[in-house]
């Protein structure tokens, strides 16, 4: 079908294409159709305006009625399109952006009803207005249901109502257009935030997984300090055994037992590491004593003897002063030899008076005394060592102290029966063994502290050791399940 249309530049004057300069849209020469053929025709108005101004597109077949409704509008600054039938105006609609359609009822071969329709299904957010005679009510309710229609006019129209239906429906456009870009505004937005999130977790995961590293190689880095520091504190020990003359091993079986009866009354796994360290290091102040004081045991001592023996608690603690970490250990030591009935030295210290663990140390200690001959000449059986501890509950020892001693004893002997563990020869020791005691030389010189998983590397040196010293080791390991 060909069309007929007509441009014109206006603005709130009338304005000839020769006088204006800048972009607009040029007027196009009428075509017409051969004689015989029905004739088209589309007029198109447009201002000189930016692309924000509201543009309405009317429909009527009557050219009289379209220069009428050119005329009301020409104030308005809208941009205005004109078509004298449907098919025209479907066409400018395929080129042309329109925010308000204004159509008549009556239109050869496609009404009004219809075109709103057609409108509707292609261009759903265009605003469409009908214009309608009063004996067309039932089209126009049809064209409302159908074709979607914002409002209708009747005709002929009142000039106020329609222009003010224009600017409502020009409105309701401008407010979808806003509507719609707020939303594709806030559509990118949430894409943008959901590949920022997508990327500040990957970053937050890297980040995690990096500390959560880092926070297993300090773990390691300060259980393997601990572990050292231990066992450092063990060789201490074996040192100051070697210079006393003590009996292999001693000060690791009064920290072992002090620190069992410490869990026994409740103390927390700090508090009893405290005072294991103090069982371990109890005797370094004796290093300050003389060899024949040494070699005596503490019954054969005379007074002035037994006077500078019971300085090595106070020397001990001078010693151990720089080492921040075992100030509390200090104090335990310093106080090992005060009694629960006030006559002990240093201080004269009674019942609670005296730190829990050094309470705990005096009676590990003398019970470990009193069986290996460090306290009296003769050795004492366990039996009658712990029958001689619980005669002096309330006078040297906490009887609190003395029943978890007990208990602690008790426990011992149950599991002495059930523990796998197996005696061997060094030549029978394999990477992965654990020990279940500190490995000794024939001398007494620690090797391996209880505990300790061998690996093939030790297995060579107390091989080697073992060699040199030209007599076996006692080597005891936990039995493989």
């Amino acid at each position: 079908m060909g069309a007929l249309m007509t441009a014109y530049e206006d603005n709130v004057h009338d304005v000839s294409a020769s006088s204006v300069a800048g972009p607009l849209v040029a007027a196009q020469p009428a075509a017409t159709e051969e004689a015989g053929a029905g004739t088209d025709a589309a007029r198109v108005e447009a201002v000189l305006v930016d692309d924000n101004t509201p543009c309405v597109l009317l429909v009527d077949d009557e050219p009289g009625v379209l220069s009428a409704l050119r005329r009301l509008l020409r104030p308005t600054g809208y941009r205005v399109f004109t078509a004298e039938s449907a098919a025209a105006a479907l066409e400018l609609l395929a080129s042309v952006e329109v925010d308000v359609v204004v159509s008549d009822m009556r239109m050869p071969n496609m009404n009004g009803a219809e075109f709103l329709a057609a409108v509707k299904a292609l261009y759903p957010d265009t605003v469409r207005i009908l214009l309608t005679g009063y004996s067309e009510l039932d089209s126009a309710v049809h064209a409302i249901n159908e074709g979607g229609v914002y409002h209708y006019l009747n005709k002929p129209w009142d000039d106020q109502e329609l222009l003010l239906t224009l600017r409502n429906a020009v409105e309701q456009r401008a407010l979808q257009r806003e509507a719609a870009r707020l939303t594709e505004l806030t559509r990118q937005q949430n894409e943008a935030l959901r590949e920022f999130n997508t990327e500040l977790e990957v970053q937050v995961h890297a980040r995690t997984e990096e500390i959560r590293q880092t926070v297993l190689f300090l773990e390691d880095a300060q259980h393997d300090l601990k572990n050292n520091f231990a066992t450092m504190v063990q060789v201490c020990a074996n040192m100051i055994e070697l210079r006393c003359g003590a009996v292999a091993g001693q000060s690791t079986r009064v920290a072992d037992l002090a620190k069992q009866i410490a869990l026994a009354l409740g103390m927390s796994g700090l508090q009893a590491q405290d005072v294991f360290y103090a069982g371990l290091l109890h005797g370094i102040g004796k290093l300050a004593l003389p060899d024949e004081l040494l070699r005596k045991s503490l019954d054969r001592l005379s007074p002035e003897e037994l006077q500078l023996f019971y300085q090595h608690p106070l020397r001990a603690q001078m010693v151990l002063t720089p080492v921040t970490q075992l100030a509390h250990v200090a104090q335990i030591i310093r106080q090992q030899y005060e009694r629960y009935n006030g006559r002990g030295v240093p201080d004269g210290l009674i019942g609670e008076d005296i730190v829990t663990g050094a309470r705990i140390l005096a009676l590990a200690r003398d019970f470990e005394g009193l069986c290996s001959g460090g306290l009296v000449k003769d050795h004492v059986t366990p039996q009658k060592a712990a029958a001689m501890i619980r005669s002096q509950s309330g006078l040297r020892y906490d009887p609190l102290v003395v029943e978890r001693f007990f208990s602690v004893l008790e426990e011992r002997a149950k599991q002495a029966g059930g523990d796998p563990l197996e005696q061997i020869q060094s030549g029978q020791l394999r990477e992965g063994m654990r020990l279940a005691d500190d490995l000794r030389t024939g001398r007494g010189v620690l090797l391996m502290t209880r505990g300790s998983v061998v690996n093939a590397h030790q297995i060579e040196q107390i091989r080697r050791f073992e060699a040199q010293e030209d007599k076996p080791f006692t080597i005891v390991v936990y039995r493989p399940a």
